[in-house]
């Protein structure tokens, strides 16, 4: 019965210059499910969610809400129909507060305009208290975590009383603990009646938390199964369309010289005064990854800042390959390694320049891409083409595309195949599967052991504890600005894991 779809999306197109992103789509979501929506990057999830949220217009096909048909010309209209989105790139105003985020918009106001904040206030908070979403009203959006960021975002959708709950990737930028609380979250809603739409590359999180998953494939609707009478495995195929495997191999590793060398290493924090990596030593050898790991927070990415110099430290070393570069120019240090940056966005791509521009950023000076400082233009193209076939960069006119129109899993594949052709020792990975589906997960994993056993140093920061446990030849635990253990997979489990990266254990190193 067409009545118990609380929203019906029958035969939608959507079309981009040189690609068709929606080919005649039908999804139908029931009240009080959570329905996945799972597929490769690029596959056309978030254009569909765009399509329901209003913020694109379909060629074709039509949108039912409780059985009718209904026009959804703009996201005001969306929000009216009671349809909310939480975005995977976060739309927030970081100088404002968390209150301002919440209420701009939908502000309430007196008889003269004024700002009614008091009552908005109160509901906020109710709602944060009823949720169990525990967010300071009052702290500027800018320093907060990634996840307090999100559970703004939900509160907005709470705040205008939405019932149907579009979330794009939520847990793309999240720890495994915040993850959790994530789904608890997500399970609440749905027992008080709310629909929620979930768009998700991890199959686990699929399996543990939804009712039904709809599968597309390269733009194409590929089918709509029951959770409970599927696997991982199923699931994976049907959206690569191939075996995929799941699980990490790799041969012993053969460790040889250091290429890497960090000693008393200490990066200052930007949100409180101290600092936030306090005097960390280790080395990272040719023909071993090292993983750094920890709860996100710990000091991680301030680590990374001091090492690609992002940041300047406040005092200790960075040593490659014999020379010290802690003091070098930010072009000089990308010249020794390469850098897969955590925030794409931000240190990773240019958005509004092409594809094939962001792909020769640190390589333009080289002779085969210039000649007395004028670019060879056939020679980049040529080089972006063939980067592009080799890591299956999927854009919709190629190598001419803006970076900024790509979807966020094409855009980290763009950033990876850029990185590893530089042919550096040293490899400086930080969160490289974020955000990406099982078959581009499964290529970057043999990526990366492949450059260890062509004897590259590999330093990889990874927030999954698969990957953690699955990929690195060592862990260093970072708790609280320090590494408090030094462990190896083998050896330890995800369990002992857990308790170094909480703080509940940890090991006198010696440098």
């Amino acid at each position: 019965m067409a009545e118990e779809y609380v929203i019906e999306m029958n035969h939608i197109r959507k079309e981009f210059p040189g690609i068709v992103a929606n080919d005649d789509i039908t999804l139908q979501l029931k009240k009080g499910e959570i329905h996945a929506l799972l597929g490769e990057n690029g596959a056309g999830k978030s254009t569909l969610m765009s399509v329901l949220f209003g913020l694109y217009q379909p060629e074709d096909g039509e949108i039912k809400k409780d059985g009718k048909v209904v026009e959804i010309n703009d996201p005001n209209d969306a929000t009216a129909l009671g349809i909310g989105m939480v975005h995977q790139h976060f739309k927030l105003v970081d100088v404002f507060t968390v209150l301002d985020n919440i209420i701009l918009g939908a502000e309430t106001t007196g008889a003269l305009g004024w700002l009614k904040k008091k009552e908005s206030r109160e509901k906020v908070i109710e709602l944060s208290k009823k949720y169990g979403l525990n967010v300071d009203v009052d702290a500027k959006v800018e320093d907060i975590t990634v996840g307090m960021q999100q559970r703004v975002e939900i509160l907005k959708m709470l705040y205008r009383d939405n019932d149907i709950l579009i979330f794009d990737e939520p847990t793309a930028v999240l720890t495994p603990q915040e993850i959790d609380e994530l789904m608890e979250i997500m399970r609440g809603f749905a027992k008080e009646g709310k629909s929620i739409l979930f768009i998700s590359h991890k199959l686990n999180e699929i399996m543990a938390v939804s009712d039904r998953v709809t599968v597309l494939r390269k733009g194409k609707y590929i089918g709509t199964v029951n959770t409970k009478d599927t696997n991982k495995q199923e699931l994976s195929n049907m959206m690569v369309g191939r075996p995929v495997q799941l699980e990490i191999t790799k041969d012993e590793a053969k460790v040889s010289d250091v290429v890497l060398e960090v000693r008393d290493l200490s990066v200052p924090s930007k949100i409180h005064k101290g600092d936030a990596v306090k005097n960390v030593s280790f080395d990272v050898r040719k023909g071993e990854i090292v993983c750094i790991a920890g709860i996100d927070g710990n000091g991680q990415s301030e680590l990374i800042y001091g090492v690609t110099g992002i940041r300047k430290p406040d005092n200790g070393t960075v040593t490659v390959n014999g020379e010290d570069i802690t003091k070098s120019t930010v072009r000089h240090k990308m010249e020794v390694m390469s850098h897969i940056p955590e925030d794409r966005h931000k240190h990773g791509l240019v958005l509004p320049f092409t594809l094939e521009q962001n792909m020769v950023l640190q390589r333009y000076r080289e002779k085969d891409f210039q000649n007395h400082g004028f670019i060879k233009f056939d020679a980049v193209r040529e080089y972006a083409d063939k980067l592009i076939k080799d890591y299956d960069v999927r854009s919709g006119q190629g190598a001419i595309t803006t970076s900024a129109s790509m979807s966020g899993g094409n855009q980290q594949k763009a950033i990876i195949a850029r990185e590893l052709d530089r042919d550096k020792d040293l490899i400086v990975a930080v969160q490289p599967t974020r955000g990406l589906d099982v078959g581009a997960i499964e290529h970057i994993h043999r990526q990366l052991i492949s450059e260890r056993d062509k004897g590259k140093a590999v330093l990889l920061v990874s927030l999954e504890l698969e990957e953690v446990m699955g990929l690195s030849d060592r862990i260093l635990v970072m708790y609280e600005g320090e590494i408090v253990g030094e462990l190896f997979p083998k050896e330890t489990s995800a369990e002992e894991l857990g308790l170094y990266m909480s703080g509940a254990k940890r090991q006198e190193r010696r440098a």
